[in-house]
Order: C-alpha cells, then structure tokens, then sequence
C-alpha cells in the first residue's frame, strides 16, 4: 500500500514538472524540471519493479538514470557552445 501511495506521489510530481517544464521562464528551468522529470521515471520504474516483483527493473533503472544524466550534460553544453558562438558572431 506504501509504494502504491510512492507512485501516485510521483506522477504527481512529474505533472508538476511538466507544468514547469512548458512555463518555465528560462531554458534552464525547462532543462532542469526535464532532468527532475529523468530522475523521477528512474523511481517509478525502480518502485513499479518492486510492486512487480521484477528486481531486473532496477537495472533498467540504472541505465534509464545514466542516460539521463549524459543527456542532461550534453545538452548543457550544446546550449553553452550555441550561446557562445551567437555572442561571437554578434557585431
């Protein structure tokens, strides 16, 4: 009953951070409410695996997690890079 009421929490949140995500002011409130978005699915899918009985999920979890974290990154930079180049090019 506990992780039934975890997971409803969680999509909760995750509404909540899509909200964020197409209100936010910046484009790095809409990366960051992305990557909380990326570190809630990993514990949804690590609590759906528990409820499951699936202890495989977690590994899925983990991969899910590390994705997100290179994408979050990736991302980061290739807004740094942009904004550089437009400041370089700027007269």
């Amino acid at each position: 009953m506990m992780f039934l009421a975890a997971v409803a929490a969680l999509v909760v949140t995750v509404i909540l951070a899509l909200i964020r995500a197409y209100l936010g002011p910046t484009l790095y409130d809409r990366v960051l409410s992305v990557n909380a978005i990326g570190t809630m699915t990993v514990l949804l899918i690590a609590a759906v695996g528990f409820l499951m009985g699936r202890p495989d999920f977690l590994d899925i979890a983990l991969v899910y997690a590390l994705i997100n974290f290179i994408g979050t990154i990736a991302v980061l930079r290739y807004i740094k890079r942009r904004r550089a180049r437009d400041a370089e090019e700027a007269p």
